[in-house]
């Protein structure tokens, strides 16, 4: 079968794995894990994978923003757009969804709430303004709730930290450099039209690497923002 029924099954399956494998590393890491020095390399590699699945979480909400996830079924994406979004950072899927629509009406102007107009071409106030635009305080009070619940079950501050906090940082570096900046800096070449938004030459799997295909097929989100993040590599694409 194909269409949106057979997309809408093999998005929830990619979601599964996704949710599933950072769950495991998020319960295991922080209320089983033990330091030692042999167990360290082993723990760094668990963090950078666990920094990837977290960037995971939030393109899943993004499809779940843009209706792909579960075509059809607009409470379906709410629910795991929530989820997913709570999950990865103390996210608001209420606060993130029109702000990332009002970046799809506008992108790279100064209406664009994920654009810097004042610094088109610089990474770092980007970065604090792309940061400052997103995490909010109510982000901070459901982390810390969490956080004291963890510990209160008996989990170490530093578990949270290492494979919660950590990884989650790590991914919001990931999303704005390759999600983010990337597609939408100004340079010396001007973008192919009014989307403000370009691709890149990396292959599928360094695609699927750095930002699940939202750096290397980024134009091609802006022209057809339905189609779920697997599929982008299918698109030709468009400059």
């Amino acid at each position: 079968m194909t269409g949106k029924g057979s997309d809408g099954r093999t998005s929830i399956l990619l979601a599964a794995a996704i949710g599933g494998a950072w769950l495991a590393i998020h319960i295991g890491g922080i209320f089983l894990w033990e330091w030692r020095w042999t167990t360290a390399p082993v723990a760094l590699v668990l963090i950078v994978v666990q920094a990837w699945l977290s960037t995971g979480l939030f393109i899943v909400a993004h499809d779940c923003m843009h209706g792909s996830f579960a075509p059809g079924r607009r409470g379906w994406n709410t629910v795991v757009g929530t989820l997913c979004l709570a999950a990865y950072a103390g996210l608001s899927y209420g606060a993130l969804y029109p702000k990332h629509h009002a970046h799809h009406a506008a992108p790279g102007t100064a209406d664009d709430p994920d654009f810097h107009a004042g610094a088109p071409r610089q990474a770092l106030p980007w970065f604090v303004h792309f940061f400052r635009g997103y995490y909010t305080h109510g982000q901070i009070l459901r982390i810390t709730v969490a956080a004291v619940a963890y510990m209160l079950l008996g989990a170490s501050l530093i578990n949270i930290v290492a494979f919660w906090a950590v990884p989650a940082l790590l991914a919001l570096a990931q999303l704005f450099v390759f999600g983010t900046y990337l597609p939408h800096r100004h340079d010396d070449t001007p973008f192919a039209d009014t989307h403000n938004a370009r691709s890149n030459s990396l292959s599928p799997l360094a695609s699927l690497v750095t930002c699940f295909h939202f750096g290397a097929y980024h134009h091609e989100h802006h022209l057809k923002p339905q189609t779920p993040w697997w599929r982008l590599p299918r698109l030709t694409r468009a400059g």
